[in-house]
C-alpha cells in the first residue's frame, strides 16, 4: 500500500473535537444524574434553564432537546479549545494526563463562575464542599476524555 495515498475519514483534529466532545458531554451528564439523583431528562431541563430560565422546567421534551444539544455544543466547543491550545502548546498533548486535569480544572472554573453568573440561571452554584468536590471530579474526568481524544490526534496524525 502506498504511503503517500490520501487517508480517507476524517482528519484526525476533527475527529477528536468532535468525539472527544461527544464522549465527554455524554459521560458528564450521567456523573451530574449520579452526583444531584437526578433523572437525565432534569439535568437536560437544568442546562437548557441556562437559557430559558426557569421555564424549562416546564417545556417538556423540546426544552429537554434543548439541553442535550446545548451539552453536546458546549463540550464539543471547549474540546475544540483544547485541541488548539494543544496545538500551541504541544506539551499538553503529550502529557495528555496532566493536560486534561489542568484543562478540567478551568473548565469548573469558567462554567461555574464565568457562564452560570452570565446566564439566565445568573448566578454562582452554591455548592457544598461534598458537591464542589463531587463536581470538580467531574470537570477533572471531562477533561481527561477530551485530553484522550486530542492525544489521538496527537498519534493518529502528527504535525
Amino acid at each position: 500500500m502506498n504511503s503517500a495515498a490520501p487517508q480517507r475519514g476524517w482528519h484526525p483534529e476533527l475527529s477528536a473535537v468532535v468525539l472527544g466532545g461527544l464522549v465527554a458531554g455524554t459521560i458528564d451528564i450521567g456523573a451530574a444524574s449520579l452526583i444531584y439523583w437526578q433523572d437525565p431528562i432534569v439535568i437536560f431541563h437544568s442546562i437548557a434553564s441556562g437559557i430559558l430560565g426557569t421555564a424549562s422546567f416546564r417545556g417538556g421534551v423540546v426544552s429537554a432537546s434543548l439541553g442535550l444539544g446545548l451539552q453536546w455544543a458546549m463540550s464539543v466547543i471547549i474540546a475544540a479549545i483544547y485541541v488548539q491550545v494543544t496545538n500551541q502548546i504541544p506539551t499538553f498533548r503529550r502529557a495528555w494526563i496532566k493536560g486534561g486535569l489542568l484543562a478540567g480544572v478551568v473548565i469548573f472554573l469558567v462554567m461555574n463562575y464565568v457562564v452560570l453568573p452570565l446566564s439566565a440561571v445568573g448566578r454562582a452554584p452554591r455548592f457544598t464542599a461534598l458537591k464542589f468536590l463531587e463536581n470538580l471530579l467531574a470537570m477533572l474526568l471531562f477533561g481527561i476524555i477530551i485530553a484522550f481524544f486530542a492525544r489521538r490526534k496527537a498519534i493518529i496524525g502528527r504535525p
